[in-house]
C-alpha cells in the first residue's frame, strides 16, 4: 500500500467511525465494479447512503466536497445502480459526501468531520 493509500483508508476508517456513531452500520466498504468505486455503503434504519469520502489538510485552496465533481457523482450513480441491483432493500437509498480536514494527516488527533447528507442535487 503506498502513503496515498493509507492516508485514503485512514479517512474513510474516520468516517466509517463517525457514522457508526451517527447509528449506522457499515455495508460495504470499497465496493468497485465496472462505473467506479464506492468509498462506503452505509445503513440506517431508513436510508442507505451511498458515501463518497474527501479528505484534506485544509479548506485553503476549497471545500474536499467541491472535488467530488458531476463526473465523480455519475460514476456513484451508476456504481450504486449496479449495487442496488444485486442487494434488494426497502431502505431510501441518497447520496452522501464526508468531508475530513486533517492538517497533520494521519497523526491529526481531532479531525474535522463534515457529514453532507444528499449531497448529489
Amino acid at each position: 500500500m503506498d502513503r496515498r493509500n493509507g492516508i485514503g483508508a485512514w479517512g474513510e476508517t474516520q468516517a466509517a467511525k463517525y457514522l457508526k456513531k451517527k447509528g449506522f452500520r457499515i455495508v460495504e466498504r470499497n465496493w468497485s465494479c465496472r462505473f467506479g468505486e464506492i468509498d462506503l455503503i452505509a445503513a440506517n434504519r431508513t436510508d442507505l447512503a451511498f458515501v463518497e469520502v474527501k479528505l484534506r489538510k485544509s479548506d485553503a485552496f476549497a471545500r474536499a466536497a467541491e472535488f467530488v465533481d458531476w463526473h465523480k457523482q455519475n460514476r456513484v450513480r451508476m456504481a450504486a445502480e449496479l449495487w442496488l441491483s444485486l442487494h434488494e432493500t426497502e431502505l431510501q437509498p441518497r447520496f452522501d459526501v464526508i468531508e475530513i480536514y486533517a492538517p497533520e494527516g494521519e497523526a491529526t488527533k481531532k479531525p474535522v468531520i463534515n457529514h453532507l447528507e444528499d449531497a448529489f442535487q
